[in-house]
């Protein structure tokens, strides 16, 4: 696990999961929730490229978007600190899976800065079925290249 710590540049997340808060990756999702998950990251993204920041807000679950209030608020955040999902050179999803219960898409990204991470998308069903990102956190692979 202290591989894993040294390699989260987000803090938050690095105290998480040496509290034993986030766990290793375990069951994978089912197939079409998989898809579903891709989905919806893919939609954002492509809002994210195109400037379309009210239609990237919607892809965030209620907490997110009660958290930020509105667009302008979120595109900040997003510019600001995670520009390598905002706007990535690189972008492939890895397999689907669960941290600490909770549905995660880990995406493999290189950002315009040329550094390789590894983005674990939060995933939140809806009450409609439908899924929304509930968070996103960066970690750094030093070890691997592009």
């Amino acid at each position: 696990m202290t591989r894993i710590v040294s390699r989260l540049r987000h803090p938050l997340a690095a105290m998480l999961l040496a509290l034993g808060l986030l766990s290793a990756p375990a069951a994978a999702q089912t197939a079409e929730e998989a898809a579903a998950f891709r989905g919806v990251i893919s939609a954002q993204v492509e809002a994210f490229r195109a400037d379309a920041w009210e239609t990237a807000f919607s892809y965030a679950s209620p907490g997110i978007r009660t958290m930020f209030g509105d667009a302008d608020r979120f595109r900040s955040m997003v510019t600001g600190a995670y520009e390598a999902v905002a706007r990535p050179q690189i972008f492939e999803f890895e397999e689907a899976t669960m941290l600490d219960g909770r549905p995660t898409q880990p995406v493999f990204v290189v950002g315009p800065d040329g550094v390789a991470r590894r983005a674990l998308y939060f995933m939140e069903q809806q009450p409609d079925g439908s899924w929304k990102i509930d968070g996103v956190v960066l970690e750094a692979l030093p070890d691997r290249t592009t």
